[in-house]
């Protein structure tokens, strides 16, 4: 009887050790990623310049945003300081879309829109100060909408290429559509520098908010630039641009209706020309927060 127990007892025990070794040996399951994020981050431009543009009358600017992110999707914010003929606080941007990334290629559809507030239409036509031209030079709300599709592949690890396509139907409340497209590339140096460039048109069409006799068509334009750029732990980058278009002063003023050029008279901007604009930019995300 007592040879029996002890057999159970040491059957039992090696029967159960395997089990027990397990349940102590067994990695801690890792928690999985979250599907949500936040990137956001904030910038310091010598000139606010879209697309060729100064949006600040060639002086300096900042800007802050911050994007949710849920998986492939995506909604954010993004606020500029602006020097505009409608004298708004700042230009908002509001905006939403999704990424795909398919291997190389990464993928982005979306809208955009543009919120310029508050706002007071430009004009000179009912009091007009001496020296300065007679007229009505923007419309009573520049808000508009845009949509858009960008594309990017990397052909190595070093360089990037892609394009941008940008539809929008009453360009800053003109009335006009505005049809922007763009190809682009970048090259990642040694040591966190990079050089990238683009090269983009823009096709405008004819406003209808001025009235018979006073709408016009906006000239199309060809805009591109090229800079290098030094980049600090994927946070904090440097960047040194240069911007240029086609557009002479006289077109520049037409698209623009720089008061400047109105109220001095000279019916011409140089918003348009050629620049150099230095932007020092922080970029953060949630999920790499060494503190989180």
């Amino acid at each position: 009887m007592l040879r029996k127990s002890l057999l159970a007892g040491v059957v039992a025990a090696v029967l159960s050790a395997p089990a027990m070794a397990a349940d102590v040996a067994a990695p801690l399951a890792a928690p999985a990623a979250s599907p949500w994020d936040l990137a956001f981050g904030a910038k310091l431009m010598s000139d606010y310049n879209f697309r060729g543009i100064s949006q600040s009358a060639r002086g300096p600017a900042f800007s802050a945003y911050a994007e949710v992110r849920y998986n492939w999707l995506y909604a954010g914010a993004a606020y500029w300081t602006t020097k505009l003929p409608t004298r708004p606080i700042g230009e908002i941007d509001l905006y939403a879309g999704i990424r795909p990334v398919i291997g190389d290629l990464t993928l982005d559809f979306g809208l955009m829109y543009y919120l310029y507030t508050p706002e007071r239409q430009f004009r000179t036509d009912i009091v007009t100060p001496p020296g300065a031209l007679a007229g009505v030079w923007t419309p009573r709300n520049t808000d508009f909408l845009e949509v858009y599709g960008k594309a990017g592949y990397d052909i190595t690890p070093q360089l990037n290429v892609g394009g941008a396509l940008y539809y929008a139907p009453n360009w800053l409340g003109t009335g006009a559509s505005g049809l922007y497209a763009e190809a682009n590339a970048k090259y990642k140096l040694p040591n966190d520098f990079a050089i990238s460039g683009a090269v983009g048109h823009y096709w405008l069409g004819t406003t209808s908010v001025f009235g018979a006799g006073n709408d016009f068509n906006i000239q199309d334009y060809l805009y591109w630039n090229a800079g290098v750029s030094w980049t600090y732990k994927d946070v904090v980058t440097l960047d040194l641009r240069y911007h240029g278009t086609n557009l002479t002063t006289q077109q520049c003023f037409a698209t623009t209706g720089d008061y400047r050029g109105v109220l001095t008279g000279a019916g011409r901007s140089n918003w348009c020309g050629h620049s150099v604009v230095a932007t020092l930019s922080v970029d953060l995300q949630y999920s790499k927060l060494p503190l989180r």
